[in-house]
């Protein structure tokens, strides 16, 4: 096992989680009761009915639209962004008051003024998990470039590069793994503001799904939902996993050259 391949030691991992969970979930239901918690098969056997059905694919598909938009809005701007604080002085200067004043501000609290401003629709929803997402992937990448050693910068200077070719040949390239640990680890944070603002004004979504078989105690449904916003995460975790893999070869190349 250790000398498995990585997506096959992925796997297993996978499976052993769902081992335990299943077990610890299980022994919940035996000693609450199935009124309060439904058995695991029989959330199980919900959610393989679901899989077959359109209205579940249907809640997937508009729950992934919008969080998958609110991310690649998000690394498309706050990356660029990061980049520029973390290698200008003036820039950082100028723009790192705004940012760390407003930093911890708990941004899901401006749901109901997205939701004025912006309309019940997916705009509103998207705006609010790329804003949170977006900070996350400023801050990670502004401090990411911040830690360049300014003797590549000065090599590349005394090698007559322009401020062009530092961005590109330095500053980039230190700050993309930091922005890609930033998307990757705010998938979490993704998925679980994307559960809260499809709990309100929508009739679509995973999140919708679930508040609506809670409200109607049908506590099977309602795990149908909760399993299929985990796939959701788990898949946005492995995408952006996957991504930084692709556009930071380098940096698995060298870990690689460190374990051999």
């Amino acid at each position: 096992m250790v000398n498995a391949h990585p997506s096959i030691r992925t796997l297993a991992a996978y499976l052993t989680v769902v081992a335990v969970l299943i077990l610890v979930w299980k022994a919940a239901a035996l000693f609450l009761g199935n009124a309060l918690l439904p058995h695991p098969e029989e959330a199980v056997a919900a959610f393989g009915h679901a899989l077959g059905t359109a209205a579940f694919w249907e809640h997937f598909q508009a729950s992934s639209f919008r969080v998958v938009t609110a991310m690649g809005v998000a690394f498309g701007l706050g990356f660029p962004m990061g980049v520029l604080m973390g290698g200008s002085r003036r820039a950082d200067g100028l723009l790192a008051p705004f940012v760390f004043l407003t930093y911890p501000i708990p941004k899901i609290v401006l749901l109901p003024v997205f939701l004025l401003l912006l309309g019940l629709g997916d705009v509103a929803k998207i705006a609010m998990i790329g804003l949170i997402l977006w900070y996350q992937i400023l801050v990670t990448t502004r401090d990411g470039v911040k830690l360049v050693n300014p003797k590549y910068l000065d090599s590349v200077r005394l090698l007559g590069g322009s401020r062009m070719h530092i961005v590109l040949n330095v500053l980039l390239p230190a700050g993309l793994p930091h922005g890609f640990t930033a998307l990757r680890l705010g998938t979490g944070t993704s998925v679980a503001v994307l559960f809260f603002v499809e709990s309100f004004a929508t009739s679509s979504g995973l999140g919708y799904l679930i508040m609506d078989a809670w409200g109607r105690m049908n506590y099977p449904d309602m795990f149908t939902g909760i399993f299929g916003m985990s796939l959701l995460g788990a898949a946005l975790y492995e995408l952006a996993n996957i991504l930084e893999q692709r556009v930071c070869r380098w940096k698995f190349t060298q870990r690689g050259s460190r374990a051999d």
